[in-house]
């Protein structure tokens, strides 16, 4: 069985996280963390019991924040808290994210600032352990006074109400509890503030996309090789002395890839008297593109790992005895870095459709011709010139889901809630803007397959070989017009496994 992770609200690491999705390990609270929450409720109960007004606790919300609540209405406050603010609308958010809120959300009470019960952190807990999974949806959002809608219908499943997913089954959570053998929660005070109010909607989207982004930089300096190798490109730009030159870290890590994945390539000294003098942008600055985007992921990791180990909700309760109202559920720096990040993988998606463009021209390099648009009797044939097509209409997309949405506000709760973060846009066009760049590299990748074999039997790097090989085993090579689409989703699939990359790494080593 699985050794448990021990949530103690400090720890959490994307490493750990991607660790945790491949293992299926489950989640313990130790005896601490537990200790810590129940001196955070302890605080609630005494503060509460001195007959003083708190916000949220024993007040209305949001623009109501004046109204001062009964006690005997204090826990149905709370339940109607969640229920008047479950009102997402949209698509479904996808099930490996919504175990992502799960867990962050019990991470984030986990730190002891919450004043919830032990048993609300622990029915989250049993929830992820469980694998039940809210249906959460992923429009609402406005990423400041936390992300209302979804985590409000994060929390149905925890009393009972709204529909989850248990072993393949879409259910009323009600009957999803009973036979995962779980009881629903009735909420007390504070509680239902406390589940609802933070980023975790946000921090999920984004751990997830990073999870994916990081392994597919890889992919993307995999692909920029083989075209480079198609075209009979050269690898003098990466040059270690180039990137020492301007030494930014991903720049440097991008061209030691490349180099590494070139070398013992038998096409690069076969045409090395040629007439070219230089290639274009997109093979050329490869370093210079795909290391701007590698370094944007790595401040976006920085910022994610402090969010995901954060008290963000509001009013925060200390330790000293201490319930005081503040912003941390403003999703101000979660908007910028997934922002950022749209703009920066969207980038990635916009070389390679370049480079696939470049792969379509043809050459005469040498003794071997690379036919246009990558078929020798085309007229008859339209070859590889319709992926093309569909990797620009992606692009295109993609710059228009890279508009920053941070910098949008609308006002809400009649002006109390004056400006947001709209940081649940930024989450959601990012999952696209990821998607788009996943379809464009596979397209690439299978487009450089293709040209690679008008070249062989000269041999690229062993590391491209190993990987052209992968692709081999799913698409054969094309000499004439076919369904197209199927080798784009079969080239998808390989992106997205991992299995390129693996290929690619048993021939070379590890890639940065």
């Amino acid at each position: 069985m699985n050794e448990p992770y021990f949530l103690t609200g400090r720890s959490l690491t994307l490493d750990t996280l991607r660790e945790l999705a491949r293992s299926g390990r489950p989640v313990e609270i130790p005896l601490e963390t537990l200790e810590r929450v129940a001196r955070s409720r302890g605080v609630v109960d005494r503060l509460l019991a001195g007959g003083g007004t708190y916000y949220g606790i024993n007040t209305g919300f949001g623009v109501l924040a004046n109204q001062r609540i009964p006690e005997h209405d204090i826990d149905q406050l709370q339940h109607n808290l969640i229920v008047s603010h479950a009102v997402g609308v949209g698509d479904e958010v996808p099930g490996e994210i919504v175990r992502w809120m799960l867990l962050l959300k019990a991470n984030a009470l986990a730190l002891g600032l919450s004043g919830v019960r032990v048993e609300l952190m622990t029915a989250l807990v049993r929830l992820y352990n469980e694998r039940v999974v809210p249906v959460v949806f992923t429009q609402g959002s406005l990423g400041a006074s936390g992300d209302l809608a979804p985590l409000a219908h994060l929390t149905l499943t925890l009393l009972g109400l709204g529909d989850a997913t248990w072993k393949g089954r879409r259910l009323p959570a009600g009957q999803v509890l009973r036979e995962a053998g779980l009881q629903p929660i009735r909420l007390k005070s504070k509680e239902g503030l406390a589940l609802i109010n933070g980023t975790q909607f946000m921090s999920a989207y984004a751990v997830h996309a990073l999870l994916r982004i990081e392994p597919l930089l890889k992919v993307a300096d995999l692909a920029a090789t083989m075209t480079l190798e198609s075209i009979r490109g050269s690898a003098a730009p990466f040059d270690r002395r180039i990137h020492e030159a301007r030494p930014h870290p991903g720049q440097i890590r991008t061209a030691e890839n490349l180099r590494r994945l070139l070398t013992g390539s038998q096409i690069l000294p076969s045409h090395r008297d040629c007439p070219k003098v230089q290639d274009p942008y997109s093979v050329r600055c490869v370093p210079q593109v795909h290391g701007a985007v590698r370094d944007a992921v790595t401040e976006a990791r920085r910022v994610v790992e402090i969010e995901i180990n954060s008290a963000t909700d509001n009013p925060l309760v200390f330790p000293e005895g201490h319930i005081v109202s503040g912003g941390n559920f403003h999703g101000e720096p979660l908007a910028f870095a997934m922002d950022f990040l749209a703009v920066a993988v969207a980038e990635i998606a916009s070389i390679s459709e370049r480079r696939i463009y470049l792969l379509l021209g043809g050459d005469t390099v040498g003794d071997k011709k690379l036919p246009r648009l990558l078929m020798q009797d085309t007229g008859l044939n339209s070859g590889f010139m319709l992926p093309q097509y569909t990797a620009a209409a992606l692009v295109s997309e993609n710059k228009i889901l890279a508009h920053p949405a941070s910098v949008d506000s609308i006002p809400s709760s009649l002006g109390q809630e004056d400006h947001v973060s709209m940081g649940a846009t930024s989450a959601t066009k990012l999952l696209q803007v990821l998607r788009n760049t996943e379809t464009v590299l596979a397209i690439e990748i299978m487009c450089a397959a293709q040209a690679l074999d008008f070249i062989h039997p000269l041999k690229s790097g062993p590391g491209i070989e190993g990987a052209h090989r992968e692709v081999r085993k799913v698409i054969t090579f094309a000499d004439s017009d076919r369904l197209f689409h199927h080798d784009i989703q079969a080239s998808l699939a390989l992106v997205r496994s991992g299995s390129l990359i693996a290929a690619a790494e048993r021939e070379v080593g590890a890639l940065s």
